[in-house]
Formats: structure tokens, C-alpha cells, sequence
């Protein structure tokens, strides 16, 4: 019995968490959502949610319910401006 490398107990290195992977994103670049802001981010802007997906919201505040345009949607986040 071998606990080396590659004997799939832990210490395998291909495992796969999804990152950059092109599932199906609960926003669109150029469409717009009514948002809560619920927290502020370290640049100052709102932090939002859209089915769990994090958007940030420029110069939106803690407490605003806003509605909001998405302007640039990654692999984690999305980026929007206050409509």
C-alpha cells in the first residue's frame, strides 16, 4: 500500500475547483438588476448580490436599494453603475 503523491489520498494535484470555468453566470454585461447593498469594499464601492454571485456597485452606499446596470461580468464577480 502506498500514501505517496499521486496515490489519490489528499495530495493530488489535479484537482479542479472550477476556476475561469464558463458556467452560466446569474448576470448579463449591459442588463440591469434592482440590488440591496449590503456591505462596502475596500475601494469604497457597494457590495451587492445577485443569486449569490458578488457584484460591486460604484459609489452605491450600505442600506440603498439600487438599480443598477452591469457593466463588466468576470469569473467571481461582476462590476456595475448605479442607474
Amino acid at each position: 500500500m502506498s500514501y505517496g503523491r499521486n496515490s489519490g489520498y489528499g495530495g493530488g494535484g489535479n484537482r479542479s475547483f472550477n476556476r475561469g470555468s464558463s458556467a452560466a453566470k446569474p448576470v448579463e454585461e449591459g442588463k440591469e438588476y434592482e440590488v440591496d447593498v449590503t456591505e462596502i469594499s475596500r475601494q469604497g464601492d457597494g457590495i451587492a448580490r445577485v443569486e449569490g454571485f458578488v457584484v460591486f456597485v460604484k459609489n452605491a452606499k450600505v442600506g440603498q436599494k439600487v438599480k443598477v446596470r452591469v457593466t463588466q461580468v468576470g469569473s467571481r464577480f461582476g462590476i456595475a453603475t448605479v442607474v
